[in-house]
């Protein structure tokens, strides 16, 4: 299986020169360490960044400067800081090219449920539910399984929905997942996994055709 590492480089992969991409806390935040080099991504933070770089160096971090999850980074040249006023501008005017997130649950129809259990404390939605309903592209990083082995790729989320019909992309530790009108379609599959173990762990529609090839590193 994938480790959270393997999961972000894998997303990395799907970056294009010149996107502006706001990675939610968790994984996403790992994938701004594996930007390819010679590509341009401007990283945005919905408390106020733009132009993010990757994690500091132990010993060379800067308590001034944090991403949305309280985590410290680093800026680039040319990157600004501005209020969330601005930030949330930015994100409802459809500014963000890409929103790598993760989630709790995905349902088969691309519903995601990311920010609520109830029953349990949480610090609030966040960011989630505006970026899902104005980022161009959603790509999802998560564990495909929860602690007790049951699926969180299901036909129907239980959880409380973040966004609906907004996810295209899935990145778990077992494979890679586009959303289809006819459920999961599995792209790849992690290096030592079989299609038949991801079958028995994926709760919602599964779509399989051909050979699918295993990932590399």
């Amino acid at each position: 299986m994938l480790t959270k590492e393997q999961i972000a480089q894998r997303i990395a992969r799907e970056l294009r020169d010149g996107m502006y991409v706001n990675l939610g806390i968790g994984i996403p935040t790992l994938v701004a360490n594996y930007v390819p080099k010679g590509m341009t991504i401007i990283l945005q933070s919905e408390n106020g960044m733009l132009g993010m770089g990757p994690f500091p160096y132990e010993g060379e971090e800067d308590p001034d400067l944090i991403n949305a999850g309280k985590q410290t980074v680093t800026i680039l040249p040319g990157g600004s800081f501005f209020d969330s006023a601005m930030s949330f501008g930015m994100i409802r005017a459809g500014k963000v090219d890409l929103t790598v997130l993760g989630a709790m649950e995905v349902a088969d129809n691309g519903d995601i449920a990311n920010w609520k259990i109830p029953g349990k404390m949480v610090k609030g939605m966040g960011g989630a539910m505006d970026l899902v309903a104005s980022a161009k592209n959603i790509i999802v990083a998560m564990q495909h399984t929860d602690k007790a082995g049951n699926s969180k790729l299901l036909p129907k989320c239980t959880l409380p929905i973040t966004g609906l019909r907004c996810v295209k992309k899935i990145v778990t530790d077992l494979g890679v997942f586009d959303v289809t009108p006819h459920g999961f379609k599995l792209l790849e599959r992690a290096p030592g996994v079989t299609v038949e173990e991801i079958r028995a762990k994926t709760a919602g529609r599964l779509v399989v055709e051909g050979d699918v090839v295993e990932m590399s590193f």
